[in-house]
């Protein structure tokens, strides 16, 4: 299982550990990722993603899943939550 987020694609980045002697030693910064089940109301079901705190509070701001993912660029979510996306489209245009 990958370290990258599912929504916005961030990954594990690369550092220095800084001593008091001002040593430098290479360090990797991981992601703060979480395991959620995010509700989509077009759907009505849930969907288990592995997303980032920062990203959970993003879809929370946007007004939930759905409007989240309207507004993502396609490059940067996974092919799962693309499937998600792009189901939520088509059940959109289906009751409109």
């Amino acid at each position: 299982m990958s370290r990258r987020c599912e929504l916005t694609g961030i990954g594990p980045m690369v550092g220095n550990n800084n001593s008091h002697a001002n040593n430098k030693t290479r360090r990797r910064y991981l992601p703060n990722l979480n395991d959620v089940t995010l509700q989509s109301e077009t759907l009505n079901r849930g969907i288990k993603l592995r997303i980032t705190a920062k990203a959970l509070r993003s879809v929370d701001h946007r007004g939930g899943l759905d409007a989240y993912l309207a507004k993502a660029k396609d490059t940067e979510l996974s092919a799962n939550a693309l499937k998600v996306k792009k189901e939520i489209a088509k059940a959109q245009v289906a009751t409109a």
